[in-house]
């Protein structure tokens, strides 16, 4: 998975946690001049920009003292939205039913992205239902994953307001 690594995982996890967070995830990607730190937030209330700007505000002042990371980046702080990313096998396990969007490392079954209905998760391994094929995939094949919503409802009642003139 495209997880940050773990020792800024151990650093950024617990403040978010700290602040009433859900921390879904962190990644990195670094680079010389613009690198990118982002971190994922949720809670049961949603995220606004205040939640976000309050998460910033204080990885932003841990990450000055620590200094864990030595070329320039930006810092982004989101919400995981609907199509969130997964980073964790418990993410598969409590999205079982629902369809996922992912890419692997290495093919399996002659594949290297699947789109499919979360089966079940049983220790390492996801199982995938695509199309009336089965996917076994192990969880370190995957280098990313996220949920796959459905929007059509969605673009139905956009296009039945646009025929009303709404």
């Amino acid at each position: 998975m495209k997880q940050a690594p773990e020792h800024l995982v151990a650093l950024i996890e617990p403040i978010v946690e700290g602040l009433g967070y859900e921390c879904v995830g962190i990644e990195y990607n670094p680079h010389p001049r613009h690198g990118c730190l982002r971190i994922y937030i949720d809670s049961t209330n949603g995220i606004t920009v205040d939640d976000c700007t309050k998460v910033s505000h204080q990885v932003s002042g841990v990450l000055d003292v620590e200094d864990p990371i030595i070329d320039n980046y930006q810092l982004e702080i989101s919400s995981p939205g609907e199509d969130r990313p997964f980073f964790k096998i418990s993410q598969f396990e409590r999205f079982i039913g629902s369809k996922v969007a992912v890419n692997l490392f290495k093919p399996v079954n002659a594949r290297r992205k699947i789109t499919g209905q979360i089966v079940k998760v049983e220790g390492e391994t996801i199982t995938l239902l695509e199309a009336e094929q089965s996917y076994e995939v192990p969880f370190s094949a995957i280098s990313k994953a996220r949920l796959a919503p459905d929007f059509s409802l969605f673009n139905k009642s956009i296009e039945k307001g646009a025929r009303n003139g709404k």
